[in-house]
């Protein structure tokens, strides 16, 4: 095994051979979104992002499906599964079977497999002190379906972070790959604090980030000082440890603890290549990438409203 639990990386990793390891990683949640397809394709490409944040490619998955089928009818499901499918199409990732049962409350998601060259591989634990961190997509996806369940928030207001959820993370993880990257993970469920936390822990480092360089999305910071925040994001925030600049509202605390669900890949490596990689996942049709802080040799995180110098 070359990863496992241990340092809560993204996915769990075997070497086959000198050449080849096998990644393995699960995910399922229930619906964030009103229209089935749409909460498929989010659910598909949320699970295939622990793949990409370690540098792999998918190669295969199994469905996990809980129904309530006496309340929901299965042609429901056949189109959640239907856009499910079409973005593990797009991902070359063919959905070979699966596992369904009778539930209460509906859940899809996937059993994801993976390989990766294991001398190229990304995981949390290669983050070196002086490198700068790069996060691919905005932020708030939590806040904005919180919104959206609580008539804050129409679709066309949704849409933006519709696009972000069912985007793919794979071009970033190649970016990353080529550029040199030291260490990577996905921001997800336990939000940037969270995930970077894990990354800190597994590398021996700290960090140093500026809320003003996040990339975020539009009308978060108003709905989450409206009180649109899911409960992740509350319990998010409530165990980060971290020095805030006095001057960060309870709103702008949020955002940087909010729970996302398909988000970005957050990505450490030295400063140029960082530069060359944000010039490059720009091009390549990812605007919201962007520098958002540096790795320290003192441990923890510190949140800074600006740059710190």
């Amino acid at each position: 095994m070359l990863v496992d639990a241990a340092t809560r990386d993204d996915a769990a990793v075997m070497r086959l051979d000198p050449k080849r390891a096998l990644l393995a990683t699960v995910d399922f949640f229930t619906p964030i979104v009103d229209d089935p397809a749409t909460w498929g394709a989010i659910a598909a490409a949320n699970a295939l992002s622990d793949v990409y944040a370690m540098g792999g490619r998918p190669l295969f998955c199994l469905n996990l499906v809980g129904w309530p089928r006496d309340r929901l009818p299965l042609e429901l499901l056949g189109q959640v599964l239907g856009g499910a499918g079409r973005v593990m199409e797009r991902a070359g990732c063919p959905i070979v079977g699966g596992h369904s049962v009778d539930d209460p409350e509906p859940k899809v998601g996937f059993a994801v497999i993976g390989e990766a060259d294991p001398d190229r591989l990304l995981t949390n634990a290669g983050a070196r002190p002086g490198d700068w961190l790069v996060l691919t997509k905005s932020l708030g996806t939590g806040i904005l379906t919180t919104a959206f369940k609580r008539d804050l928030l129409d679709e066309p207001g949704l849409a933006q972070a519709v696009e972000s959820m069912t985007a793919l993370n794979d071009v970033a993880a190649r970016l990353a790959l080529e550029h040199g990257a030291h260490a990577a993970t996905d921001v997800t469920g336990f939000g940037l604090l969270g995930h970077l936390q894990n990354m800190l822990d597994a590398s021996g480092v700290g960090a140093e980030l500026s809320f003003a360089r996040l990339p975020v999305f539009g009308g978060a910071l108003e709905l989450a000082a409206q009180g649109a925040v899911p409960g992740g994001t509350q319990r998010n925030l409530e165990a980060a440890q971290v020095e805030w600049d006095p001057g960060l509202s309870e709103p702008e605390r949020l955002l940087c603890a909010d729970a996302q669900t398909s988000g970005g890949l957050l990505i450490s490596l030295p400063p140029q290549p960082a530069d060359a990689l944000v010039a490059a996942l720009h091009a390549a049709g990812i605007p919201a990438a962007t520098v958002i802080g540096r790795l320290t040799p003192e441990p923890g995180i510190r949140v800074h409203r600006d740059p710190p110098a």
